[in-house]
């Protein structure tokens, strides 16, 4: 698929704002796993279904998931990155992880992120990429120098913590403590 236009960027931008932090300002309540009626989402954002749909299908990191409930009534949600603030569930099962993960962050970050690990700050995880290339992709989304942190995350499940795995390939857990991963040199 093509790249998506800038206007179909601002709407998978406002789709963002309203399936991953603020429902409200376009007058939706999500349901407890983040679902809203794709029918609600069309008339709320005053979009077509075709325009839904190219940006679902367009987007580069498969932000949004589309399914059918038992009740038959389409449903939309963002695979992850929910603000705290938006109480919801992705009802996602432990996942057992690869060995190795990565996270691209901000390079001026770096200092907090060694004192006190990677924490999910306003987000309900802490995302991490299964390779560098994607980690490097999301760290630049904030700033053009990046650090690329590779996390131990075998260790960190055989003490214990919890991963999972969302519908778009992001691997969430709720906190990396320092000493689980160090900066990938390049």
């Amino acid at each position: 698929m093509s790249a998506l236009t800038r206007e179909q960027v601002r709407l998978s931008k406002r789709m963002s704002l309203v399936l991953r932090h603020r429902p409200e300002v376009a007058g939706l309540t999500l349901d407890p796993g983040g679902w809203v009626p794709v029918t609600d989402l069309l008339t709320a954002l005053k979009i077509t279904r075709a325009e839904l749909e190219v940006v679902v299908a367009g987007n580069d990191k498969s932000r949004f998931a589309i399914a059918t409930g038992t009740d038959g009534v389409e449903r939309i949600r963002a695979s992850q990155g929910h603000s705290r603030r938006v109480d919801v569930d992705l009802d996602l099962p432990p996942a057992d992880p690869p060995a190795t993960l990565f996270h691209g962050t901000p390079r001026a970050n770096l200092p907090s992120i060694v004192r006190e690990g990677l924490r999910p700050r306003s987000r309900h995880h802490v995302h991490l990429s299964p390779d560098v290339a994607t980690a490097l992709r999301v760290g630049r989304r904030r700033a053009a120098e990046v650090a690329i942190l590779e996390v131990d995350a075998a260790a960190m499940a055989e003490v214990g913590h919890v991963f999972h795995l969302s519908a778009n390939g992001v691997w969430l857990t709720a906190v990396v403590p320092a000493g689980h991963f160090r900066e990938r040199s390049e």
